[in-house]
């Protein structure tokens, strides 16, 4: 009988987990009558059950674990020795070290002038506290212009009536509202359940936050044949601007989006996307928040997707890969702009994490963002990329794999019932499809794969940065066998 490092046999966990355990995102019911997935070890890009079994982690965890499993012991001595350095400190009017270790080593890593980092413990709580940085800095900057407005322009002379209008006016600014995409996922929290444009997931919990507003999304699969690329990016992009129109333009804090979309399936962002939103953020003075709790740390062969498309976001959420999930730590990152009305005066941003910027966590974070640079995790994807799609792209050939989209090691297979129409499944099909036969038939044949209906039907694709050739062709090869299987089925 196998035992783990708990001391309980298998059946003793099964007993536990069914007793105790409540699983995230996860049909508690449909463990009534099997087993609960327990996974006790992990290797490279492998993990292992309490009953031997032995798994392709093709997911990363949740697009989080960029070095793989194999760094524990050298990650854990990072952690020890930070606990018996400074178990605990909190960073609400204080600093210590790893914190502000960490900080500097991802603002040198971040694009452009990303040099203030506000930590938290995750990807949810990154965009609570993006949106109400935004929020805030409207407010703040409007205090800090006013008291600008309040010098006169000749020192010595005393303010002007019109000094005094301005600075009034300034000082009451005021936004609130954000914009986010169709299919989106955010986070949990009612703050990023708001911005999720996923609606299955916003309902049950309704009302949520007010005046989120919600554009089309770059998945140019179903759009029609004869649009191109340099259209399509200006459907959308109208769009963004008659949205802003629409809710008044002085309303909008920030608009949020992925630089590669997760939910629905890894949609890159046509020629010319970022660019225009960006302009048009600059034109209404709406902050751009690029959430990549997903795509930082190397996911799409580089530091940070917005390095990788020049969005130059004046906000920057992430998590995930920060410590590569060894440790719970997340981040805003923001520019000099952002900062500069919080830098004077008594005005501050009135929100804090007790465990934001932990020091075990940053000295994780810290040993995590070591590793990959001596082993040069992101240049390996950035490298290997092409190779990657070419790779998966034998599964195209397959009559129910409609596209393959993404890049770097983040890639989505949307499956259609009809190739030539791009005809999709409905919901009753979706659901015997994927949760009924694709996702219990990849976990038997030794695959962690995600069949995802959040939109479209896809299967996603998000190994460990450390994959190569030989973890692909067996992804692939798992892959080719299972969706021949399904379309058996259909």
């Amino acid at each position: 009988m196998t035992t783990t490092s708990s001391g309980l046999s298998p059946a003793e966990l099964q007993k536990a987990a069914r007793d105790h355990l409540w699983l995230h995102f996860t049909r508690m019911g449909g463990y009534a009558d099997s087993d609960v997935p327990i996974i006790v070890r992990g290797e490279g890009c492998y993990l292992e059950d309490s009953n031997g079994k032995r798994y392709l982690d093709a997911l990363a965890g949740l697009f989080a674990v960029q070095i793989g499993y194999s760094y524990g012991d050298e990650v854990g001595e990072a952690a020890a020795a930070q606990m018996r350095e400074l178990p605990f400190y909190t960073n609400w009017s204080y600093a210590h070290p790893r914190a502000i270790e960490l900080a500097a080593e991802v603002a040198r890593l971040a694009p452009g002038d990303l040099n203030r980092v506000f930590f938290v413990s995750g990807g949810s709580e990154a965009v609570e506290a993006a949106w109400k940085l935004a929020r805030q800095y409207y407010s703040a900057r409007g205090e800090y212009r006013a008291g600008l407005a309040r010098i006169p322009a000749t020192p010595g002379d005393p303010p002007t009536r019109v000094d005094a209008e301005r600075a009034e006016s300034l000082a009451g600014e005021r936004r609130w509202k954000a914009i986010s995409r169709n299919v989106a996922y955010h986070g949990t929290t009612m703050g990023a359940l708001s911005i999720n444009g996923i609606p299955a997931l916003r309902t049950p919990f309704e009302p949520l936050v007010p005046e989120v507003l919600h554009v089309r999304n770059t998945n140019r699969y179903h759009r029609p044949t004869e649009e191109t690329e340099a259209e399509f990016t200006s459907f959308l992009l109208d769009e963004l601007e008659q949205t802003i129109e629409a809710a008044g333009p002085d309303t909008v804090a920030m608009v949020m989006m992925e630089p590669v979309q997760n939910a629905g399936g890894a949609f890159t962002p046509p020629e010319g996307y970022w660019r225009g939103v960006r302009e048009i953020c600059d034109r209404y003075e709406i902050l751009l928040c690029a959430d990549e709790v997903i795509t930082g740390f190397g996911r799409l062969g580089a530091w940070f997707g917005s390095e990788r498309y020049d969005i130059r976001p004046d906000l920057v959420t992430c998590a995930k890969g920060l410590s590569s999930a060894y440790a719970s730590i997340g981040a805003v990152i923001a520019t000099d702009k952002v900062m500069e009305p919080f830098l004077e005066g008594p005005r501050m941003y009135t929100h804090g994490i007790t465990f934001g910027g932990h020091p075990v966590q940053a000295a994780i974070a810290l040993k995590n963002l070591e590793i990959m640079q001596r082993e040069k995790i992101v240049e390996h994807v950035h490298e290997q990329q092409d190779a990657v799609r070419a790779q998966l792209a034998q599964l195209l050939e397959l009559p129910i794999v409609g596209d393959l989209r993404g890049t770097g090691f983040f890639y989505a297979l949307e499956l259609v019932k009809n190739k030539e129409t791009r005809e999709t499944f409905s919901d009753e099909e979706c659901e015997r499809l994927l949760r009924g036969f694709l996702t219990p038939r990849m976990f038997d044949a030794g695959l962690i794969c995600r069949a995802d209906d959040r939109g479209d039907p896809v299967i996603q694709i998000s190994p460990p940065l450390i994959a190569g050739k030989a973890e692909f062709d067996e992804l692939v090869g798992i892959l080719g066998e299972v969706l021949t299987e399904a379309w058996q089925r259909i």
